[in-house]
């Protein structure tokens, strides 16, 4: 029998002994086994803090993105293997795609987040914060990446997207991680960390696996460790206990399941695109991956007066759904995991039948295509009713992870959002609705409650992406039941594996300290116009004041002629009595055009290749005609960027500091403009 291996410490393992015994969730034949008695706990993070981390530690973001890139590339390779081995698991082709092509899209979406960070290992967080009056003193906040390991505790529903999603993180943050997937799917995790290892894409010690019991590695955690856990609120409750995670304070990220909800606004008629939309959705949350998905609709919330028509609606879509082999085309809806997972949804549907009834599917008997009913972890769908939704506490508390969601009424809007919150905490919520102000009171009255809210009509009816659909770039995480966690949340979820750090010092010192120039520090003086500078020649710091430009009444009138901006501010027959002026005022994008006809060096073609925006753009005081201005032009900041194609000129961004002053020496205007620069190495 075929015995899963352990990635620890840069080689692969096999546990001692047997082990949990694993099954294909379509035949019930045995798959082979999985176990990690034996292995050294302490050792493995041992390995990852003392191996992994100190390597990822040396890469910068942008270097640390595109090995995330490479790895989605390579895995990509790979995708009919994968695909194969997770129909195994009861999955379709449509739940195979969110789980393994979802995963990979994962590592894609963190690999172009590198460009929101700096070319360094480590990132300022926030605005620089001027303390001193004479400005020789200020305050900084400073994220570095943990010294420690991330160790992710996974859930079974989701074998390869639970390990890509929250690896790309970490290690886009810097830090390595320990992956221990729920043992009964852990054989396609397992597949797709053999693929990752051979790849040698990241560093030894970025990435282990443990196939099998977590055994005593919360025992050997420390405070630079991060925990994140995905599964039932009990199971995370009682590890987020642990005695060594209270003692040393680390951060445990709980992403539970929860009793998620979609509502049907009163707004809407059996006759509108948005009723279609709300049966088409519930019908696919009960479907999608046998229903078991953390983010599924568990409770459905509908006005009173149009209960039989969605009970109608609902039975009629859920009885097009082909239940089976998820090898064969025709079939919509797989298995469960296991045949411990049918076990356990159908006792908790026990539950719930306290005080709800079954109006759509049977707990004893399904149809299936190509696939024996008894051997397979097979199972209705089960559509419940329960019309006393305030009088009943289990539908708000018990959750069958299956397939299961129960249909109940309201009789206000008002009643919705209550019933909504009787959840005590979900990862999502959907409102379907095409009235604003409902959307808007839902959100503002429900939010504190769900971690996530889909507002769904027609307008976004083709392009929405569901609701149980996570996205990287936005936090995945609910409140309460749901445990309270955040993951993923692009720039957020990155910052949850770095230490912040206030670093207070002179402008000289936290330029010195960050690479990124601050106000008020010294400049680096050279004859050399810093635009004739190619980007390797930069340095930080680099600096030119300019010459002083007159700015006239006629400056001011011509380019209120040029640009059509004729704001009374602007024009000398203006009555300013009342107004915030004393006179004619240049415009600010006159003095900015201005400032760019000083510090740019003209005339010449030189290493920079064009302007690429311009950030923080601030007008601070008022530009009289008569008065004379110059500017402060500082290098801020460099960028490298890597060629997209071979015949791609070789360049990085550049940011500028400028600063526009007056002949008082006083600010008037101050910006960051981006320049992209050539290299000289092409």
């Amino acid at each position: 029998m075929y015995q899963l291996e352990n990635y620890v410490s840069g080689n692969w393992v096999k546990g001692d002994g047997v082990g949990q015994t694993l099954y294909n969730a379509v035949t019930g034949d045995s798959i082979g086994f999985a176990t990690t008695k034996g292995l050294d706990f302490k050792e493995v993070l041992h390995y990852a803090r003392t191996k992994g981390n100190p390597d990822l530690r040396k890469l910068s973001f942008h270097e640390r993105g595109l090995m995330l890139k490479a790895l989605a590339l390579h895995l990509r390779n790979h995708l009919d293997k994968f695909y194969q081995i997770s129909y195994q698991t009861g999955a379709t082709k449509a739940d195979s795609w969110v789980d393994i092509e979802g995963g990979i899209g994962n590592l894609f979406s963190y690999a172009s987040l590198r460009r929101k960070f700096p070319d360094e290992s480590f990132c300022l967080d926030g605005e620089y914060i001027p303390i001193g009056k004479a400005n020789t003193f200020m305050g900084h906040h400073l994220l570095i990446p943990k010294e420690g390991v991330a160790v992710h505790i996974n859930a079974f529903n989701f074998p390869i997207w639970g390990m890509l999603e929250k690896i790309a993180v970490n290690l886009l943050a810097g830090v390595p991680a320990v992956v221990k997937p729920a043992t009964v799917t852990s054989y396609l995790t397992e597949a797709v960390a053999k693929e990752i290892i051979i790849s040698k894409i990241l560093p030894d010690g970025a990435l282990q696996l443990l196939c099998g019991s977590a055994g005593d590695i919360l025992d050997h955690v420390t405070s630079q460790d991060i925990i994140t856990f995905t599964g039932s609120a009990s199971t995370g409750l009682m590890l987020k206990q642990n005695p060594n995670i209270v003692k040393e304070n680390i951060p445990f990220t709980m992403e539970a399941d929860s009793l998620n909800c979609i509502v049907l606004a009163d707004d809407i008629e059996p006759t509108m695109p948005e009723w279609e939309l709300f049966i088409k959705e519930v019908r696919r949350e009960m479907t999608l991956k046998c229903g078991q998905r953390c983010t599924g609709v568990r409770r459905i919330f509908v006005p009173e007066n149009k209960l039989e028509a969605v009970q109608a609606s609902l039975g009629k879509a859920l009885a097009q759904t082909v239940i089976g082999n998820p090898i064969n085309e025709k079939v919509r809806m797989g298995s469960l995991a296991g045949e411990s997972q049918r076990k356990e949804v159908k006792e908790q549907i026990q539950k719930l039948l306290a005080s709800s009834q079954i109006i759509y599917g049977s707990l004893d008997s399904v149809e299936v295509l190509d696939a024996d009913k008894d051997k397979g972890a097979f199972l209705s769908p089960i559509l419940l009713l329960n019309e006393q939704p305030f009088a009943s506490k289990e539908v708000h508390e018990v959750e069958a992870f299956g397939p299961v969601s129960t249909l109940m009424p309201y009789k206000h809007f008002d009643d919705a959002i209550a019933l909504a919150k009787l959840g005590k905490g979900s990862l999502v919520s959907t409102i379907v609705t095409a009235n604003q102000q409902k959307a808007k009171q839902y959100v503002l009255n429900a939010g504190t409650y769900h971690g996530r809210i889909l507002i769904l009509n027609n307008e976004c009816g083709k392009e929405n992406t569901g609701h149980g659909s996570p996205l990287p770039l936005l936090v995945h995480g609910g409140p309460g039941r749901a445990g309270g966690g955040e993951e993923m949340g692009g720039i957020r979820g990155v910052k949850h594996y770095m230490q912040r750090v206030a670093i207070q010092g002179s402008p000289n010192m936290i330029t010195a300290v960050s690479n990124v120039y601050q106000p008020n520090a010294d400049g680096i003086k050279s004859i050399k116009h810093p635009f004739q500078k190619y980007f390797e020649e930069l340095s930080i710091g680099d600096q030119l004041i300019t010459e002083k430009k007159l700015i006239t009444a006629d400056d001011i009138d011509e380019f209120a002629d040029l640009s059509g901006d004729h704001f009374y501010a602007h024009l000398k027959e203006t009555n300013f009595a009342g107004t915030m002026f004393d006179g004619q005022v240049a415009h600010g994008y006159l003095i900015m055009s201005v400032a760019a006809g000083l510090f740019v060096d003209s005339y010449i073609i030189n290493p920079v290749l064009l302007n690429y925006g311009i950030d923080e753009l601030r007008f601070t005081k008022p530009v009289y005609p008569g008065t004379e201005i110059y500017i402060r032009f500082t290098c801020k900041e460099k960028i490298r960027q890597e060629k997209k194609e071979e015949g791609d000129v070789a360049k990085g961004i550049v940011k500028w500091f400028v600063e526009i002053f007056d002949d008082t020496n006083e600010l008037v205007g101050i910006s960051t403009i981006l320049t992209m620069v050539k290299k000289k190495q092409q």
